[in-house]
């Protein structure tokens, strides 16, 4: 005896239940991005009253090394040049950020983050880093490691 046509196949159903946890996935990236929004703004406010999250964001790029060029940066936190110049001399202008001539091309010049940027930034990240981790240290270690897989595999 087959199944009467009106009633919903097994793909649809299961099309249908991929459908809903693809959305569901979406939202939690929502209220995760706002989150980590939130803390940004945060952490900013950490380093200087005036700092923008931006500005923050353009200051951990520096300070960690990944970007020390205006170049670089745009490159890394995928943002417009004059938005990047401005958060960049705005840094300078708080003590945060130095222009030096580059070691390996004397014509070049590459930023710097200053020790005051180093130790503002060090105590932004572990107040960051305290919240996170107490949400994270409840999870299992082979949980943590699937999530980063998902992740990696998310934004690979």
């Amino acid at each position: 005896m087959s199944a009467p046509s009106d009633l919903p196949s097994d793909a649809t159903l299961e099309g249908a239940a991929l459908d809903q946890a693809i959305t569901r996935v979406e939202q939690e990236l929502g209220r995760l991005f706002a989150r980590i929004r939130i803390s940004w703004r945060e952490a900013a406010a950490t380093v200087h009253p005036e700092l923008q999250p931006l500005g923050y964001q353009v200051l951990t790029s520096i300070a960690s090394g990944k970007a020390t060029s205006a170049g670089a940066i745009i490159e890394r936190l995928q943002t417009d040049k004059s938005a990047v110049s401005r958060h960049v001399r705005q840094l300078e202008q708080l003590g945060l950020v130095e222009s030096v001539r580059d070691p390996d091309d004397r014509r070049a010049r590459r930023l710097v983050a200053t020790e005051l940027a180093q130790e503002r930034v060090a105590i932004a990240r572990a107040q960051y880093e305290g919240r996170i981790g107490e949400r994270l240290r409840a999870w299992s270690a082979a949980d943590l490691e699937h999530f980063a897989d998902l992740l990696d595999a998310l934004g690979g």
